[in-house]
């Protein structure tokens, strides 16, 4: 009997609180298997973001206005954004660039720019400071964002 409550409640607890990224390692280069959305690693995203290593002042590296997806494969609200985020770099792309960095496999770089709570989207202009939301946000939010942050004229 007391199992049967036991779980729930364990199930509840560890949906709250999965979400937190961990700590440092890593480094690689960037993969993008033909999908709109590129897959960076601590190096890549160095060289085509923002070398955190070289400078505390940010500057972005890319020519055009970015989104990272900062996520885990274990995390429920990121499994359930990572489609829309699919949805959004093909709609917007030659527009935008959208990133994804795995932050199991690239905790030193969440750890670098303070990423602890996924899923987060980080927007960047082309010029100006980046922005970010934290959690699942629906596609409307998204494409909001886009329009108010990043494709500002």
């Amino acid at each position: 009997m007391k199992i049967k409550t036991i779980l729930p409640v364990l199930f509840f607890l560890l949906l709250v609180f999965s979400c937190k990224s961990e700590n440092p390692a890593s480094a690689g280069s960037v993969s993008d298997s033909g999908n709109a959305v590129v897959t960076l690693t601590n190096e890549s995203f160095r060289k085509l973001v923002f070398n955190y290593e070289a400078s505390k002042e940010w500057k972005y590296e890319g020519d055009k206005p970015a989104i990272i997806d900062f996520y885990a494969d274990w995390c429920p609200p990121c499994r359930e954004l990572s489609p829309l985020v699919e949805e959004i770099a093909n709609e917007y792309k030659g527009k935008i660039v959208v990133y994804k960095v795995n932050t199991d496999k690239e905790k030193e770089l969440a750890q670098s720019i303070g990423i602890s709570n996924l899923p987060t989207l980080l927007y960047i202009p082309a010029t100006g400071n980046p922005q970010v939301t934290i959690g699942y946000i629906p596609k409307e939010t998204i494409i909001k964002k886009i329009s108010e942050v990043l494709l500002t004229k």
